[in-house]
């Protein structure tokens, strides 16, 4: 079944993005989801003019996303949490605070895109994560997580 997606849908695709699947997985979840829409030819017809439209849209969306992705390099990060003894933290490094440290240093991101490895963070050490600033523009960022003074 080919279906044209209306929303960003993980582990298939894009918003505008035509994609095959099976007809259980689009009649019974995507679309009554509003995910996506059958691929009629007049959708087709549609959906080719707008992404027309769109391309020199999307053009300067991406050059925003690379300009943000480019304050990251040469940047030293160090996140402070409070810690017990040896490495174990009190509480977590999660992706909201990953997002506010970023944001003092005048990289915008909301924390839904931010992956760090491994999940939330619970030790002192050195971690990276993976931003997403664009789907076309993805950076991997090192940073240290010390125990406060």
């Amino acid at each position: 079944m080919e279906l044209i997606l209306k929303k960003d849908v993980d582990n298939l695709g894009f918003k505008n993005d035509m994609v095959t699947v099976k007809h259980g997985y689009g009649r019974n979840f995507l679309i009554p989801q509003g995910f996506a829409d059958l691929a009629t030819p007049s959708a087709k017809k549609v959906l080719a003019e707008t992404i027309k439209q769109q391309a020199f849209k999307e053009q300067k969306n991406i050059d925003a996303a690379k300009k943000q992705a480019a304050k990251l390099n040469g940047l030293e990060m160090k996140l402070t949490a409070k810690a017990g003894g040896g490495d174990k933290m009190f509480g977590s490094i999660t992706n909201g605070d990953l997002s506010d440290a970023l944001a003092k240093e005048g990289v915008e991101l909301e924390k839904k895109y931010i992956t760090i490895a491994g999940g939330n963070i619970k030790r002192l050490g050195q971690y990276e994560a993976t931003l997403r600033f664009h789907r076309e523009v993805i950076s991997t960022f090192s940073f240290d997580v010390v125990a406060e003074a």
